[in-house]
């Protein structure tokens, strides 16, 4: 069996700050540390070898029962993690405090438990945070029944039982808002844009259920900061962003004005601020994407924003926006000087980049040498997104990238290879589940236009290839082909005999 590397990539996962504290905590231990000198060799490997391990400790005790001591290791760093975030997160704090509380009122301290629960409470309220919120109350219960016992009878139990009644209501009202996000985002994740009649009823059902359309309909900030991102995304799958960029707005505006549920809510932030990116760009509006490229940079560290989850999400998204930027304006010098330092970045997170990332960021390196004319490394870039095997992540991605590949090889003058490719990519969209037209229109041209040799006939090809998909591009679901590659820019570029470049300058 091949040794697990989760303690491997656990270890290279610390910051420098996190290894001190793990080597501080353990010097208060007395006594022989077998796994600190795993620790220390381990974070000397640039990857994850047992043998050497095995062969470095060889004449140690503890290599005999080494899975062991690997286990006690990882269990070690996660308590010294849970330490050193113990003050940092608002779940963390609230934690603690429950367990204090808990602690006192073993201890038959009353009045001190009923401090602590008074001050988790205020904590509670003030971060939405209404499963501890609930739990808290629970506990005033059992401190009610210690004071009646004592004779006290100065706290309303008609009072304590509304606010219980009232918070149940507020966390189930979220829970059912946080599960038709998950079907949103489903249909969001797996293909980027409603793709059939299928998906965009589902999207249709979830922008007509009462708790999205109805008013007042969010009874924390937290749900309604979900609500508005459930209807910007509804209206993004649809390609309306008109309406996604006020609803994102709006659960901007919603989390500005409530810092505490911003703080911990600092990825919904985010995300919320790519999809005004993404609208911004999508409008044509280059300074208002450029400062928000530079506003969300800046969130990198600042409270609420600084955990390495949150610094992998600002690093990939703003360098897939930034490259899509560049793109809109026909800018592909500057987008090709982008991607060493984009690439150093990738090879520094490693495997903590999602793969939808990646493959986003792939398929705009292919567009960005693509728009340069260095067909060769677009090619060399695209074939790494059509070699996937991906089957559910981002279709959108996987059926474009196939019609991208066919303008490719033509550029490259590959004419008999691409009646092979026509028939590949006719295969794989005919399963795919989608109702684009242009895909297919495309095909046609490109096959004819490999199949001639004079520049006059191609010429007449592109010209009616123009006219076909201009009047496609006037249907909205059709426009979704442009999210990708500007097909009607390079069908100018041949007629005009300009620069693909150029031909999208024109077009801004």
């Amino acid at each position: 069996m091949k040794p697990s590397t989760e303690l491997f990539k656990l270890i290279k996962s610390l910051t420098k700050s996190e290894k001190r504290f793990f080597k501080l905590s353990s010097s208060l231990q007395a006594g022989e540390k077998n796994y600190i000198k795993i620790f220390d060799f381990i974070e000397r490997q640039p990857y994850y070898d047992e043998t050497e391990l095995k062969n470095e400790f060889d004449q140690e005790t503890f290599v005999k029962h080494l899975p062991s001591e690997k286990n006690h290791l990882y269990k070690l760093i996660l308590k010294s993690l849970r330490a050193y975030y113990s003050e940092q997160s608002i779940s963390s704090t609230m934690k603690q405090e429950i367990k204090n509380v808990e602690i006192l009122y073993n201890k038959a301290l009353y009045k001190e438990c009923e401090k602590f629960v008074v001050r988790a409470k205020s904590t509670a309220k003030k971060y939405e945070k209404f499963y501890y919120w609930f739990e808290l109350i629970n506990w005033e219960k059992r401190l009610l029944d210690s004071a009646y016992e004592a004779g006290e009878f100065s706290t309303d139990l008609d009072i304590l039982v509304e606010e219980e009644e009232m918070v149940i209501s507020k966390l189930r009202n979220l829970a059912e808002y946080t599960m038709i996000y998950s079907k949103i985002n489903l249909v969001f994740r797996s293909g980027g844009f409603s793709r059939n009649e299928v998906e965009r009823s589902v999207v249709a059902d979830i922008a007509d259920y009462h708790l999205i359309k109805g008013k007042n309909t969010a009874l924390s900030s937290k749900a309604a900061s979900i609500c508005y991102y459930i209807k910007g995304l509804c209206a993004a799958t649809n390609r309306n962003y008109a309406d996604s960029f006020q609803f994102f707005n709006r659960t901007r505006e919603i989390l500005d004005n409530n810092p505490p549920i911003k703080h911990d809510s600092g990825q919904r932030y985010i995300m919320a601020l790519f999809h005004l990116l993404r609208c911004h760009i999508d409008s044509h509006q280059f300074e208002q994407a450029k400062d928000l490229i530079s506003d969300i940079r800046a969130l990198s560290g600042k409270k609420g924003f600084n955990s390495v989850d949150i610094d992998v999400r600002i690093f990939g998204n703003t360098s897939i926006q930034e490259l899509d930027l560049l793109h809109t304006m026909g800018d592909f010098e500057k987008s090709v000087e982008l991607i060493p330092n984009i690439e150093k970045n990738q090879k520094e997170y490693g495997e903590k980049i999602s793969k939808e990332v990646e493959l986003l960021l792939t398929y705009n390196k292919a567009y960005c040498y693509f728009g340069t004319g260095d067909y060769k490394m677009a090619l060399q870039y695209l074939n790494d997104v059509l070699n996937d095997n991906e089957t559910n992540l981002r279709q959108d991605i996987y059926s474009f990238s196939r019609l991208f590949n066919l303008v490719i090889h033509y550029e490259l003058g590959n004419y008999d290879f691409l009646e092979y490719v026509i028939k590949s990519t006719n295969r794989y969209l005919s399963k795919q589940s989608r109702d684009y037209q242009i895909e297919n229109t495309c095909i046609k041209y490109i096959r004819k236009l490999a199949k001639t040799d004079s520049d006059v006939n191609r010429l007449e090809i592109f010209e009616k290839m123009d006219v076909e998909i201009a009047e496609l591009l006037t249907l909205e679901d059709e426009q979704a082909v442009l999210e990708y590659f500007n097909i009607s820019a390079w069908i100018k570029s041949k007629i005009d005999k300009v620069l693909f470049s150029e031909a999208i300058e024109r077009m801004v």
